[in-house]
């Protein structure tokens, strides 16, 4: 099993060091991207492997879209479909770290009994159940803002919490709102926590270009080249490879010497 206590007790020194590369993984059929569904055991597999291979740090798996409009599915399907997943995962590929993509308290505890230690993302913007989750595991939380870049401060009881900031693009309102949260996102950077940029693929890329989720690829890492030089530690992809071309060429712009 692989040593998320060990691997996260220098997560937060390699995020000021190195960005992180979090790559997409849904077991649903519904996903507004069409190549990050993953309908079978094999599929699923294949897609870790190929992702840690390209250079992806940390494994996303969900089970219930949460596109804008979706209807949440019932909790125990949601666990139906991460169940089996998690225990794949877990079994052909035990040193890889995985962040679960869930809003249910109940789906996060029954995982984390289950399969050990691993990220929770919830894009809920939280809630008490969820932190006392959190807490009792001592595991990374992603703490989706929604857009409200100074909510941090006014949440006293996420104190003892390692959090990782989303800014939550995709879930603010409107294209508009999230590219004035992407213009004021470093504002995040003085609660000295990992902020991380979920932005693949999202309609706040393709739309404004008439594009698809399908053929906007590099106004996506156009957007994760401005989010790195904006704080970001952590990027969530659908496309790992690409995602590490970006984050090479940024670190070689960031770190270059005459």
């Amino acid at each position: 099993m692989f040593d998320f206590f060990a691997y996260f007790g220098k997560f937060y020194y390699l995020c000021t060091v190195k960005a992180q590369i979090m790559a997409i993984g849904n077991v649903t059929p519904d996903s507004f991207y069409a190549a990050s569904r993953l309908q079978s055991e094999q599929a699923l597999i294949a897609w870790a492997r190929t992702a840690i291979e390209q250079g992806a740090d940390i494994l996303d798996i969900g089970g219930c879209s949460t596109r804008p409009g979706s209807t949440p599915l019932d909790e125990e399907v949601e666990w139906a479909r991460l169940e089996p997943a998690l225990a794949a995962l877990r079994q052909e590929l035990p040193h890889a770290p995985l962040s679960l993509d869930t809003f249910r308290p109940e789906i996060a505890r029954r995982a984390l009994e289950q399969f050990g230690t691993m990220i929770i993302n919830d894009i809920s913007g939280g809630c008490e159940a969820m932190y006392e989750v959190v807490r009792r595991f001592r595991v990374p939380y992603i703490w989706t803002l929604r857009g409200n870049l100074r909510l941090p401060e006014r949440h006293p009881e996420l104190a003892d919490i390692d959090l990782i900031l989303d800014p939550g693009f995709g879930f603010i309102g409107s294209t508009e709102a999230d590219y004035v949260c992407m213009r004021e996102m470093d504002s995040l950077l003085t609660y000295g926590r990992p902020i991380l940029v979920g932005v693949s693929r999202k309609s706040m890329v393709w739309r404004p270009l008439a594009l698809t989720p399908d053929t906007c690829l590099s106004a996506t890492q156009a957007l994760h080249l401005y989010a790195l030089e904006h704080g970001a530690a952590i990027l969530r992809v659908h496309d790992v490879a690409e995602a590490k071309q970006t984050i090479s060429l940024y670190e070689r712009i960031a770190n270059c010497k005459l």
